[in-house]
């Protein structure tokens, strides 16, 4: 296995990785990684799955998981494909959810560490905003609160013990037989990750 093959970050066509660059002269260094689809590839309609070709392109940067210490960008030309029944449409990289200025991997490594640390803990150690990692955090566990189903929900509990105690922790109740999480009072204090 060569450099080439550790960079390519498991990516299948019409991507490949066109050029890597080391930047030394900055604090924290900065790897920078380029990835192109191959010229003339088809790429699928958001919509349907067609395949369509390109009507153009934007640059775009995504942050990645550090290479050691180094911190690393991917770079590279999205397309706008042209689909003859849905016009033109920004396509969605394999790489990162649409929206986002991470990778799945990073943020998957974010909310990995947010289970265990505080987030001010995390953002410092991902050296990122503390509010950049709130943005990834409120859209999983926003997404993963859609997705939740409390139809079955006839009774619901709230430890008042912790809160004699002190401890700030945020209370919950599920409302018997609507199906919905309702927040019992407002957070206090500083707020420790999920």
């Amino acid at each position: 296995m060569d450099g080439t093959q550790i960079l390519t970050l498991g990516l299948e066509a019409p991507w490949i990785l066109k050029d890597q660059h080391l930047d030394t002269s900055v604090s924290p260094h900065r790897l920078d990684l380029y990835v192109e689809a191959e010229r003339g590839s088809l790429y699928p309609c958001p919509e349907c799955g067609k395949a369509c070709p390109a009507h153009d392109f934007a640059d775009k940067t995504w942050r990645h998981l550090n290479f050691f210490q180094h911190h690393c960008y991917l770079h590279a030309r999205v397309p706008r494909t042209k689909c003859p029944e849905h016009g033109v449409k920004r396509i969605e990289v394999p790489w990162a959810r649409p929206g986002s200025d991470f990778t799945l991997l990073f943020e998957q490594a974010a909310m990995s560490l947010v289970k265990e640390m505080p987030v001010l803990a995390v953002s410092r150690q991902l050296e990122i905003s503390d509010k950049r990692l709130w943005r990834i955090m409120h859209h999983y566990v926003g997404r993963m609160l859609g997705e939740l189903d409390l139809s079955n929900v006839a009774t619901a509990g709230v430890d008042e013990t912790a809160s004699r105690r002190g401890h700030g922790v945020p209370r919950y109740a599920a409302q018997a037989g609507a199906g919905d999480l309702r927040r019992t009072r407002p957070r206090q204090g500083r707020h420790r990750g999920l």
